[in-house]
């Protein structure tokens, strides 16, 4: 396999692997840091032997194999307690990736090393943008550039965060264990901001070549499924999953044979997971019997259930829609909610109206970057017969889009408007 082949496979794998791999450390080490270095030195001697030797039939079980004889290597120059080491050695032999300390621990209820080291890195100790940040960084699969997109944010900032973050938690010292059961609800919003970032950027991967990236949203619904056994009476729990298995129904609809996007009103619903819908509007009549004063994500999920219920886009409660957008907003005040809301009215009471709503948005600063609001703004002049205001628009939303799927679509629209 040429050179560049075989280190685009490696970073692909990487990005899949890196994340339970440094789980899995940081459980074993209790220190995200040396962690986060440990497989960094695994990635590199990867780098070194697989080129030679050829890329092993289980790539993350040699790379959590390579890790583990580093951790081993650090625990003895550090003159850490011989029994650890001597366990790890033995976890390596016979193959096991989790060790005998914590399947005793009673408190460890959680069985999940990726959704562990979540509860745990979302320490109270950091503020709760750095919890996100770091997290999204180590166990979300997430590069800094994907994580300030997702926040409409400097890349620097974002890096800022993280390295903010470490030196905080090293500072303080904070012990990698399992956080008990009344510790979790305080940090249960930033858990939940995390795999719902993770499954965003699974299902609209804001940069790259493609749109989709499935196994980022695979990832974000089983630790939505874990997180909800732990934790089943808490609403925004059953919410967010809701939420994300409604969503993924339309994974199979959202690009066609050649991978382009197709938009929401162009989508064959009969390639809908209907398995996917019945389980998540399932969900959000039991969160609501738990809660009748839904939450963000909760919301989300009931606007996700109206598209999910509906036969076509005329046949959709817009209305409701755009009032459950304006419930959106009262509870998590942003202007992507406000852009959302904007399209909502005017599929309910028309373009113009909806078009008076987006213009209000011209001067947020946190959109001025984000290609949605002149793509949005084009669609709403194109409905409106403006068509050479409407070219103009989703040029300028091409030319902010880092998805080349996005892009391809946005010129196409430009074109079609003449």
């Amino acid at each position: 396999m040429p050179t560049t082949g075989l280190n685009q496979r490696i970073a692909a794998i990487w990005r899949i692997e890196s994340p339970k791999l440094i789980a899995g450390l940081a459980r074993m080490l209790r220190d995200v840091g040396q962690a986060e270095e440990m497989a960094q030195d695994a990635l590199v001697t990867a780098l070194e032997t697989w080129p030679r030797d050829g890329v092993p039939d289980n790539p993350g079980a040699w790379l959590m194999t390579t890790a583990k004889r580093r951790a081993i290597d650090q625990l003895r120059r550090h003159k850490l307690i011989e029994r650890k080491h001597e366990q790890i050695g033995y976890e390596i032999e016979m193959g096991q990736h989790e060790p005998s300390d914590a399947r005793r621990d009673p408190d460890d209820d959680i069985g999940d090393d990726l959704l562990r080291l979540m509860f745990t890195a979302c320490h109270p100790v950091l503020p709760l943008e750095g919890r996100v940040a770091l997290t999204l960084r180590l166990l979300g699969g997430l590069t800094t550039a994907e994580i300030a997109r997702a926040y409409l944010v400097p890349e620097a900032t974002i890096a800022q965060r993280i390295v903010r973050a470490k030196r905080s938690l090293a500072n303080a010292q904070v012990p990698f264990e399992v956080p008990r059961a009344e510790e979790r609800i305080e940090r249960l919003a930033s858990v939940l901001e995390v795999i719902y970032l993770v499954f965003n950027e699974g299902y609209a991967a804001s940069a790259g070549e493609d749109l989709l990236r499935p196994v980022l949203c695979e990832d974000a619904l089983r630790l939505g499924r874990v997180l909800a056994g732990l934790m089943p009476r808490e609403p925004e729990v059953l919410g967010l999953l809701a939420l994300m298995e409604l969503q993924a129904s339309r994974m199979r609809a959202r690009v066609d044979a050649r991978g382009e996007p197709v938009l929401l009103a162009d989508q064959d619903r009969a390639h809908w997971d209907r398995l996917l819908i019945r389980r998540g509007l399932t969900g959000i009549e039991y969160a609501l019997g738990l809660d009748n004063t839904p939450g963000p994500y909760l919301l989300q999920a009931m606007i996700a259930a109206c598209h999910a219920r509906a036969s076509s886009t005329e046949q959709t409660d817009w209305v409701l829609i755009a009032q459950l957008y304006a419930q959106l907003a009262g509870v998590t005040p942003s202007p992507v909610v406000e852009l959302n809301r904007a399209v909502a009215v005017a599929m309910a009471e028309g373009p113009a109206r909806g078009l008076e709503l987006v213009d209000a948005l011209a001067g947020e600063t946190a959109l001025e970057r984000y290609h949605l609001l002149p793509s949005v703004r084009g669609d709403l002049l194109r409905r409106l017969g403006r068509d050479d205001e409407a070219r103009a628009e989703f040029e300028r939303a091409a030319d902010l889009a880092q998805n080349a799927r996005e892009r391809t679509l946005l010129l196409q629209r430009a074109r079609a408007c003449g």
